[in-house]
């Protein structure tokens, strides 16, 4: 390990810590994406209900930005590594539930939800004040870059292989199996954070005063909206479109391509985007972004079948990096130029994730009101076209912030991916 590093960095040192968070990082990567994709289908599989599936991930999205913001307090109460140690414990106990559980998952689907958003919730919390925390100026590019490699190879090889070992065991069996190792792996990473250096915090929680700052800040507010409409898609496309892979396929393998194809154009892509987009083709790469995402979902509307869903997965795997490269570093310069942003800099992040989780929760709430009303067939369809907008409306929302910064991409292409994360899991 420390002679592949050195190969990689050169002569820079790379602290204790720095390799921890990395380890842990791919930890959870690989751990998510092994099994997440398949939560889905397996409580599908079980009940063949969208409103089951629909209260699961409602309940994701509620309790996700509510331990934000507990976390957050904790965050700068208690310790960091405290609360980074929770959300891995919250994310083990989850698939422990789920082991548990069994064929009765989607009896428990509210439960298992809840303990997935607070794993969520307490982990990226900590784990994005722990990225600005353990990196300097000098390692932060090889820390970005080598998490962005491990998440990319997690989000290609874990669907793949859970989807294949799923396929050729009989039942629930493969399920489990795969349940079952990604419980090791976020036990693993538990035992990765006993071994970091703990961070005592210092300083008052002032979330409202955060919240508030959007009367004030015209820039804050437009990128709050931004983040509303982002979460407005993600509501119902992470799960709507898994199910359909696998009913038009029957195949949990066929799936795992699905993701295998996505995730290996995102790779290719958030490279390109990180190299060639510059701070002034911004907001246009963020209308062409946003635009071929709205379009794609007409191709999957007119004539579905698993071919035109492979060039579905292959047109967003293009289409969310050359949105979310500028898109990241854009929120992330409008925080750092806003009120107090150094000392405020958690209470910034948990407003955001209210506002994504927000959007994400009323895509859902939407979703709940109308499938019953009307079949899931023909309700979907108009669902999709309504909330796949949402990330071609955050053009006319950024369209006129302007913040003068330097050239920093490199620096927040990791925390692109991390914003573009709930699509992934």
């Amino acid at each position: 390990m420390k002679k592949s590093l050195k190969v990689i960095m050169g002569d820079i040192e790379v602290d204790r810590d720095l390799k921890l968070l990395l380890t842990i990082g791919g930890l959870y990567s690989l751990g998510i994406f092994l099994s997440n994709t398949f939560v889905n289908i397996y409580l599908w599989k079980q009940s063949g209900d969208f409103i089951d599936i629909a209260f699961y991930n409602l309940a994701i999205f509620i309790l996700q930005p509510l331990t934000f913001i507990l976390a957050g307090r904790w965050a700068k109460k208690v310790d960091r590594v405290i609360v980074l140690r929770l959300g891995v414990i919250f994310l083990s106990l989850f698939f422990m539930a789920v082991l548990l559980a069994g064929e009765r998952a989607a009896t428990y689907n509210i439960i298992l939800g809840g303990l997935l958003g607070i794993g969520y919730g307490f982990y990226w919390l900590a784990f994005n004040v722990l990225t600005f925390e353990v990196t300097e100026p000098e390692t932060r590019d090889f820390f970005n870059g080598f998490l962005g490699l491990l998440q990319s190879f997690g989000g290609m090889i874990g669907p793949v292989v859970a989807g294949y070992v799923i396929s050729r065991m009989e039942e629930f069996r493969g399920y489990t199996v795969i349940f079952a190792i990604s419980f090791s792996l976020f036990a693993m990473a538990v035992v990765c954070t006993l071994f970091l250096n703990r961070r005592s915090a210092k300083g008052n929680f002032s979330f409202r005063r955060i919240f508030d700052e959007r009367k004030n800040n015209l820039a804050w507010k437009r990128i709050l909206y931004a983040h509303s409409f982002q979460g407005l898609r993600e509501g119902i496309f992470v799960f709507i479109i898994s199910v359909w892979v696998y009913v038009v396929t029957q195949s949990e393998f066929a799936l795992g391509t699905f993701n295998l194809v996505f995730s290996g154009f995102s790779f290719v892509f958030y490279y390109l985007a990180t190299r060639f987009i510059k701070p002034r083709m911004r907001k246009w790469s963020i209308f062409v972004g946003g635009l071929s995402l709205f379009l794609s979902i007409f191709l999957i509307l007119v004539h579905m079948n698993y071919t035109t869903l492979l060039i579905y997965a292959g047109i967003i795997g293009m289409s969310y990096p050359i949105l979310f490269v500028p898109y990241s570093s854009m929120t992330y310069d409008v925080i750092g130029k806003a009120w107090n942003a150094a000392e405020m800099r958690i209470e910034y992040i948990v407003v955001r994730e209210l506002f994504v989780n927000l959007g994400r929760v009323s895509s859902i709430v939407l979703f709940l009101i109308t499938v019953p009303l009307f079949s899931a067939e023909s309700a979907i369809p108009y669902l999709l076209v309504i909330a796949g907008a949402g990330h071609f409306i955050i053009y006319f929302f950024i369209k006129e912030i302007n913040i003068k910064t330097p050239e920093t991409d490199r620096e927040h292409v990791a925390l692109g991916q991390q914003l573009s994360d709930e699509e992934n899991r």
